[in-house]
């Protein structure tokens, strides 16, 4: 898979993407590589074939680039996870595959921003550290209001703990998704998600 396909959720033209996402998906590779705190500016300059201060017309500096990677994906998230679960409140089962479908699609293409995520969240200004958990515990509620519907008897703790355990098992995609072709690898965390959804 190339890094264009990897790092899907950067930018919404996988295919032609510009020097800004370039430089957005440069940078997330070497942050789930190194740490962020290990990468300068010269490194992602020097991985799109520019200069380090060749950046600076892009993001006013690297800790600009790792906000704005984990704001979008934050962002792309909910308003995914928003998009699968509207129109279809009367069936919960079909929310929820619709849910499961769309963070595995999101966990196979972006194994290194998932890295980065758990690994460089604490880096960020404590201002965009909030702005990324507010958005990420609006996608929580997203899921927690299709596992309430389809378990009515399971209160609003239990299916926060239920989301958040299905996420991990999905989002294993940086150790796992080498180990099987795409196809299979999606249809086996598919099967895996919503058996540990509907347990």
């Amino acid at each position: 898979m190339t890094s264009t396909a990897r790092d899907a959720a950067l930018h919404a033209d996988a295919g032609r993407p510009s020097r800004r996402e370039q430089i957005l998906q440069a940078a997330a590779q070497l942050f789930a590589e190194r740490g962020s705190r290990a990468v300068g500016v010269d490194d992602v300059g020097a991985a799109v074939g520019v200069t380090g201060p060749a950046i600076y017309r892009h993001f006013a500096s690297k800790d600009a680039m790792l906000a704005e990677m984990l704001l979008r994906i934050s962002e792309h998230l909910l308003a995914g996870g928003t998009d699968r679960v509207a129109g279809t409140e009367d069936d919960p089962a079909e929310q929820l595959r619709a849910l499961i479908a769309f963070h595995v699609d999101f966990a196979l293409d972006n194994p290194a921003l998932i890295t980065v995520q758990d690994r460089d969240l604490g880096s960020l200004t404590d201002a965009d550290a909030a702005q990324v958990r507010r958005l990420q515990r609006r996608y929580v509620e997203v899921w927690v209001g299709v596992l309430a519907r389809l378990h009515p008897g399971a209160d609003a703790a239990a299916c926060r703990a239920k989301a958040h355990a299905v996420f991990g098992l999905i989002n294993s995609t940086p150790h796992s998704a080498g180990r099987l072709g795409r196809p299979a690898m999606a249809r086996l965390l598919a099967d895996m998600a919503w058996a540990a959804a509907t347990a």
